[in-house]
């Protein structure tokens, strides 16, 4: 895990205008400011001191940056679509869904400097960690793949389905990625915080470490 420190300068974020209920805190171990990216929510910055961090059950998210400019970002979605609603569609101004996820999140990184022909995408989670006909995860793999041959734009890096939870600490500045499955004495905890999570958008409107680079 010390290996994954990244060299501390100064920088700035880019995402001052809004927080999207994620929480920055100082994390010691790799020497950077995290910022813990919510169901529903996304965080767009460019500052080499911070580390996107989300905890990944049936959710999926999608870390994006442009290379050349060190914008980049996470979201994490739960849903694939808005219901009765194309990819292109504003009918719905939820994050929950993947749909309206990808495009807040593409359209944040493109209207700080970004270009559409040099993302750099990875995608993460999908796991069929909650006992549910639907497999909602697997699901919402199946999505992100789809939406993304759709819009052209490719996959440089994926890490989804399964059945474990999985923990994402991404920075945007570089494109680091490490990912570790989670034990399945830990998914008990990431299943309950999900199944609160879809039972809150449902009424309300509208094993071991992996590295890639």
């Amino acid at each position: 895990m010390n290996s994954a420190r990244m060299p501390r300068r100064s920088a700035r974020s880019v995402d001052t205008d809004a927080f999207h209920g994620a929480r920055k805190y100082y994390d010691p171990q790799f020497e950077a400011t995290a910022v813990k990216v919510f169901p529903g929510d996304h965080y767009v910055c460019a500052s080499e001191e911070e580390m996107l961090v989300t905890v990944l059950g049936s959710c999926v998210a999608a870390c994006i940056r442009d290379p050349l400019t060190g914008v980049g970002g996470m979201n994490h979605f739960m849903l694939p679509e808005s219901a009765g609603a194309g990819w292109g569609s504003t009918a719905s101004d939820s994050m929950r869904y993947g749909n309206v996820a990808m495009e807040r999140l593409i359209n944040d990184i493109l209207a700080r400097g970004g270009a559409r022909q040099r993302l750099e995408i990875k995608v993460f989670g999908g796991g069929n960690v909650l006992k549910s006909v639907t497999n909602i995860g697997h699901r919402n793999a199946d999505f992100v793949e789809e939406y993304l041959l759709a819009e052209n734009l490719g996959i440089t890096a994926k890490h989804l389905r399964g059945s474990l939870p999985r923990r994402v600490h991404y920075w945007p500045s570089s494109g680091r990625v490490m990912l570790l499955e989670l034990a399945r004495t830990e998914q008990d905890a990431v299943v309950r915080e999900e199944t609160s999570y879809k039972k809150k958008i449902q009424v309300e409107p509208v094993a071991g470490s992996v590295e890639l680079f």
